[in-house]
């Protein structure tokens, strides 16, 4: 796992809080008009893509997330990681469900600034079974955090993601954007005790460290989230904590040293109802139960 953080001051002032700039790639073989409307068009997309929505936990990143159905007066919803809950780790079959929290978020405008705080009322989901994701409902709704805030959460895709895709990860902890594209998806994700089933791998680009856990993964075309960013392999190690490992459908194991993951998103929404609850007996629903 991008391990939850504690006292993070040395990395930093190692690393700064700055802004990774998204950058584009062109043929050198095309005109130099359509160069230019094709910088100005990923340029159009990079800018779309920034902090606003995404929140800083104690220890990990997060973003203000809706589904396409949630109204302006459903309670507004937290998605981060499982790893990051303030419980511990899951252990490996179970299922944190509609237990009380009262964890505060640091909401971030398009900048990055922090200007507000936004609290749980409690943990409505969390897992590190087949996949890594922890949701907070929290006492506010999404009408309240705009008019108080302007800021408008995340939506969440309800498509799995594709091959190929530009993406950005966006941590709220770190203020920092990750740009990269979707490598290609892994049939399971072993790390220690854990097992997360068809996870994102990122291209080399995306070099997230510890506190970027939890994440959001934007797709830069659609301003959507895609995924969850949650590890990577730091040491070459094979299936240790924080080194995951690649099964394929074989159980062929394949190790990529300095690879980052994440898990993909696209199956939450169907999991929730009218009002933004949790029901994990609603049709579609795939998420593992308690």
């Amino acid at each position: 796992m991008k391990k939850p953080l504690v006292g993070a001051l040395f990395a930093v002032l190692l690393l700064g809080a700055g802004i990774a700039p998204a950058t584009a790639a062109t043929s050198h073989g095309a005109a130099p008009a359509a160069r230019t409307a094709v910088k100005a068009e990923k340029a159009v997309r990079a800018k779309a893509v920034n902090f606003a929505g995404t929140v800083a936990l104690s220890n990990c990143s997060g973003s203000v997330v809706r589904t396409p159905a949630s109204q302006p007066g459903d309670p507004a919803l937290v998605l981060s990681n499982g790893h990051c809950l303030e419980t511990g780790f899951p252990a490996p079959g179970a299922v944190v469900f509609n237990r009380s929290s009262s964890r505060s978020f640091t909401l971030l405008n398009a900048s990055g600034s922090g200007v507000g705080t936004v609290r749980a009322s409690k943990i409505a989901y969390g897992t590190m079974t087949d996949t890594d994701i922890s949701v907070y409902q929290l006492t506010s709704t999404y009408a309240q955090i705009e008019s108080r805030y302007g800021i408008k959460a995340l939506e969440l895709s309800t498509t799995h993601p594709v091959a190929g895709t530009a993406i950005t990860v966006a941590s709220g902890y770190w203020k920092r954007l990750y740009s990269c594209n979707v490598d290609g998806f892994v049939y399971r994700l072993k790390e220690g005790n854990w097992t997360w089933k068809d996870s994102v791998r990122y291209t080399s680009a995306c070099q997230t460290i510890g506190g970027t856990s939890g994440s959001p993964v934007i797709d830069n075309a659609t301003g959507k989230v895609v995924a969850v960013n949650n590890t990577g392999n730091e040491d070459g190690q094979r299936c240790t904590d924080n080194n995951p490992c690649e099964v394929d459908a074989n159980g062929q194991v394949t190790v990529r040293q300095g690879i980052n993951y994440a898990q993909e998103t696209y199956g939450i929404a169907a999991c929730i109802g009218t009002g933004n609850v949790f029901d994990l007996n609603r049709a579609g629903c795939a998420l593992p139960k308690p």
